[in-house]
């Protein structure tokens, strides 16, 4: 599959709130929008992401927009997060994605978090690079309860 990634356009919206509130992918993400539902809460969380500093990315796998990979925080704490759709879930797109978004974004130090039993999040950022640097415990409004996140950091 060609994974590419090019800039969040309006029209990726709508993909990406559907995308938003798939109950399996929002149970695996964990740490979500305590209302994935509130339209209003998303588009105004997308309206300042496209107008910050942030570097938000859709994913396009063979030309489909398939999820978002973005870059946000302040310098010295920027993190990155990545949203696949679930039907793409196992065809490496996570991984080649967040590669591609590594090598636009060269500033480092960059940190990613992901509940600890998401296996899947944890294996995509150990291949590119990401190491596990601390674990906390944090509420995840999708399984409404604390669970255990994982803290990872990359440096070059």
């Amino acid at each position: 599959m060609d994974v590419e990634l090019r800039p969040v356009h309006a029209s990726d919206l709508p993909v990406f709130y559907r995308q938003l509130n798939d109950p399996e992918a929002l149970r695996m993400a964990a740490f979500t929008p305590a209302d994935p539902s509130d339209r209003a809460a998303f588009d105004a969380h997308w309206q300042r992401v496209l107008t910050s500093s942030d570097v938000p990315r859709t994913i396009l796998a063979d030309g489909d927009v398939v999820g978002s990979a973005t870059v946000y925080g302040e310098p010295g704490e920027r993190e990155v997060m990545y949203w696949v759709d679930r039907a793409y879930w196992g065809r490496g797109i996570a991984t080649a994605a967040l590669r591609r978004l590594l090598e636009e974004v060269p500033e480092r130090p960059l940190y990613a978090r992901t509940a600890a039993d998401n296996e899947g999040s944890l294996r995509v950022l150990l291949k590119c690079g990401f190491r596990v640097t601390a674990k906390a415990r944090c509420f995840a409004h999708a399984r409404g309860a604390e669970i255990d996140e994982l803290v990872l950091h990359v440096e070059d």
